[in-house]
């Protein structure tokens, strides 16, 4: 099993448990939710968090798909 690395960074702090005898159809209810909530932050948030994701990669040295964009293909 690969190890999880979360994408928010953190590697300490509390371990968030969830019931390992949830049903498929609860699994799935829960993860709806989630994304439901994602869409709904993204929707309100959608301008200031593309700037802040794109000063994090730039500060970080990677570059965005659109920062090298050209009228050619890749191949």
């Amino acid at each position: 099993m690969k190890p999880y690395h979360p994408s928010s960074g953190l590697r300490t702090g509390l371990d968030f448990l969830i019931c390992a005898d949830w049903t498929p159809g609860q699994a799935l209810a829960v993860v709806e939710i989630l994304d439901d909530l994602r869409e709904r932050i993204w929707n309100h948030y959608q301008l200031s968090l593309f700037d802040l994701i794109r000063e994090d990669r730039s500060l970080s040295g990677e570059s965005l798909p659109d920062d090298e964009w050209t009228d050619e293909p890749p191949f």
